[in-house]
């Protein structure tokens, strides 16, 4: 697909009749072209011939920005700058969601396409009835403009104005700078949408060295598939990596890419993180609303949700439907995302029985979820995607009890793994040799993915994060001082400071939010609360509502934990940090309020699984943002 729908140089463009620009247009669009679009290009069109009279370089009409899913409706490129312009064709006034879209275009841009990186990027919003304004024009640090707002009188003037001021480079070849590579790094909510609209994963995520064993990890499972399909064999395949390093996206990508599929090769993907299924359902949901009413079709979201809950599920959901019978499942291949939180047998039973009703079961979560693929006469696949300490509650079994499970009752299945699944973060005290022993183990380097692509500024995001928790300090300071201009960290001791902080960094809609610990018991005395006893925030309200509602991450009221938030992201954190974790002799000490004080206060946890769960708390709530962090740190007051 061509990544304009239109583009000439600007003398030929002015020459061209305005109905041959919009036939060309037309032709390139994908959908059937209604009548508002149609007035909308023509008066675009018209527009554009005369504020450009004058002006020598290129212009691209409807051009895609790939991340995400858009297309900028005018890019000039002229005296080695690039102008982006985003159209209001009627508006009376600059709205602050214009100016933050075609700034979005402008991030975008900057981040993640090859030929930009160096260039001075100019975001105009025009709206064509607007005022004239008195435009400020300065730049960011990294040549990015401030929105210029101009109507349909005052774009050449401001173009012309900006020539004065800034300088581009002059042997830009628009050509080049059009077919030039795009190297995203998309959120998982947007690489979501992306590939349950049929897009690749080439399509929405960078292919660089850094980033290229997704692809390898994806071909690596594809092929144990087919193996396991031709030679009726049962396969188990672990896909470990760091936090942000895409596991889920490679879950999502095999569901999207098996759902109704003519093969037996059908798949699910379930996940016992229900804020994470919870968000992707509704984004999915909402962007399938919105995809249709682009194309003419009215749908409702509730309509939308039922074909999206089809192939994305909650793992209990999937898990109880079974319990009780010998169905067996539709899908041959089975996902399970954050394969680490399944239950231990101690926890699934009590809640059988306290929920259920139902007795002496016998089953781990682990266990009875291959129990239930065990089914098939034939072949099967279950592909378990594992988060290295990433244990967060109590009763979580982590990967040994997948194993434990293998080799009790399933010790015919084949076992896809890679080396580093016998880090000790995987391994939870248990012996690498002990765990595989009488299984018939595959290592496959493959299905590791090493590599961050959650801060695409840093891939060494985790790593820090790592040295941090083991409280390798010396490696610590390694790491950070390799990422520290260009990932932020900063630290303070003002609250409303650190909201400041996180909202001058952001730029369009780039989203902010305040996190804690769910233990955190005394960041009440700041404004910040977390009910322990239900969600302190709605998931889907506060990762994907807009700036303005009050439920959003933007406004900073609703605090999120490590439960609310784990496999999502925004791209700056202000992380509220509790006396829960604290330096104490220079050694991390863990503690949890004690109502049986009198009064309560803190106390130490002596419970090595429980420590394990507060610092993992931690790694989740410190891997959460994109592009920086800033820590509020209430423990020294």
């Amino acid at each position: 697909m061509a990544r304009s729908y239109y583009a000439s140089t600007i003398e030929r463009f002015i020459n061209l009749d305005g109905d041959m620009i919009l036939a060309s247009m037309v032709k390139n669009h994908p959908f059937d072209l209604n009548d508002l679009t149609r007035d909308s290009w023509l008066e675009e069109i018209d527009i554009l011939k005369k504020q450009l009279a004058g002006i020598g370089g290129y212009i691209m009409l409807e051009y895609m920005i790939p991340r995400m899913g858009k297309r900028v409706d005018a890019v000039v490129i002229s005296e080695g700058l690039i102008f982006l312009l985003e159209f209001k064709v009627g508006a009376e006034q600059y709205t602050s969601s214009a100016l933050d879209q075609v700034m979005d275009y402008a991030l975008d841009l900057k981040n993640f396409h090859a030929d930009s990186y160096d260039k001075v990027i100019v975001p105009v919003v025009v709206c064509t009835e607007a005022p004239d304004v008195k435009n400020q024009i300065s730049a960011y640090e990294d040549d990015i403009l401030h929105v210029l707002r101009v109507n349909k009188n005052t774009l050449s003037d401001v173009v012309r104005e900006v020539f004065k001021n800034y300088h581009g480079t002059p042997s830009v070849d628009a050509q080049s700078w059009q077919e030039a590579e795009y190297k995203p790094t998309p959120t998982i909510i947007e690489a979501a949408q992306a590939l349950f609209n049929k897009h690749t994963v080439e399509d929405i995520y960078r292919n660089d060295a850094e980033a290229k064993n997704l692809s390898v990890t994806m071909r690596e499972i594809k092929s144990i598939i087919k193996y396991s399909r031709e030679n009726h064999k049962k396969s188990i395949v672990f896909v470990t990596g760091v936090p942000g390093a895409g596991k889920t996206l490679v879950g999502l990508k095999l569901a999207t890419e098996l759902y109704n599929s003519e093969t037996e090769d059908d798949a699910v993907f379930l996940s016992g993180n229900q804020p994470l299924v919870t968000v992707l359902q509704e984004a999915l949901s909402r962007d399938k609303v919105q995809q249709e009413a682009e194309n003419g079709n009215k749908i409702s979201k509730d309509f939308a949700k039922k074909e999206v809950k089809k192939f994305i599920q909650i793992i209990h959901h999937y898990r109880d439907y079974y319990v009780g019978n010998d169905v067996c499942p539709y899908e041959r291949i089975a996902i399970f995302d954050e394969s680490q939180r399944a239950w231990t047998k101690d926890e699934i039973s009590s809640f059988m029985a306290r929920k259920k009703g139902i007795k002496n079961f016998v089953y781990s979560e682990p266990e009875f979820l291959i129990s239930t693929m065990d089914r098939w006469n034939d072949w099967a696949v279950i592909v378990c995607l594992v988060g290295g300490g990433q244990e967060i509650n109590k009763g979580e079994a982590g990967l040994p009890e997948w194993f434990d499970s293998l080799r009790r009752s399933f010790s015919h299945w084949d076992v896809y793994v890679a080396k580093n699944l016998d880090d000790s973060e995987y391994l939870r005290g248990r012996k690498w040799a002990d765990l595989v022993k009488n299984l018939n183990v595959h290592i496959d380097e493959g299905l590791h993915l090493a590599t961050s692509i959650r801060s695409f500024r840093s891939e060494n995001v985790s790593l820090l994060v790592k040295y941090l928790l083991d409280n390798e300090s010396e490696k610590a300071r390694t790491v950070y001082s390799r990422l520290k201009d260009k990932y932020p960290i900063a630290i303070t001791r003002d609250l409303e400071k650190a909201k400041e902080w996180a909202k001058l960094q952001a730029r369009g809609n780039e989203r902010y939010g305040l996190f804690a610990s769910s233990s955190a018991a005394r960041l009440k005395p700041y404004g910040i609360y977390y009910a322990k006893d239900r969600n302190s925030i709605s998931p889907e309200n506060w990762f994907l509502n807009s700036k303005e509602d009050i439920r959003s991450s933007y406004f900073m009221e609703s605090v999120a934990s490590e439960f609310e938030t784990q496999g999502l992201e925004v791209d700056y954190a202000l992380i509220a940090w509790d006396a829960d974790l604290r330096i104490e002799n220079n050694e991390w000490a863990f503690y949890q309020m004690s109502n049986r004080l009198s009064p309560p206060n803190w106390s130490r946890i002596h419970s090595e699984n429980n420590r394990l769960y507060l610092k993992n708390a931690y790694r989740v709530l410190l891997t959460r943002a994109r592009q920086g962090f800033i820590i509020y740190d209430s423990i020294a007051k």
